[in-house]
């Protein structure tokens, strides 16, 4: 499913216009985006928690030359599947 398709089940499962539910959609990206960005986590109940998290430097190897690099730290995005998602996907 893309995002497309995503604003079309919104749309049609609320009973509303598509650029409604894009609306809609983009304002919870934005938001979420925002949240995480500041460090906050993004806690939807059954569904799942995003949060960020620090990923340490490390040495890596490029995989064409074998030669040996430095990764940088960095933050990344975590998701973790809630109980209701988690039992309804098995």
């Amino acid at each position: 499913m893309n995002k497309s398709d995503l604003i079309g089940k919104m749309a049609s499962d609320a009973g509303i216009t598509k650029a409604q539910a894009q609306a809609a959609l983009n304002s919870f990206v934005k938001a979420s985006t925002g949240a995480l960005k500041k460090g906050d986590k993004v806690i939807l109940v059954g569904f799942g928690t995003f949060s960020v998290s620090k990923r340490s430097a490390r040495k890596g190897r490029n995989p064409q030359t074998g030669k040996e690099i430095n990764i940088p730290a960095k933050k990344v995005v975590r998701f973790k599947a809630g109980a209701d998602l988690s039992s309804t996907v098995k």
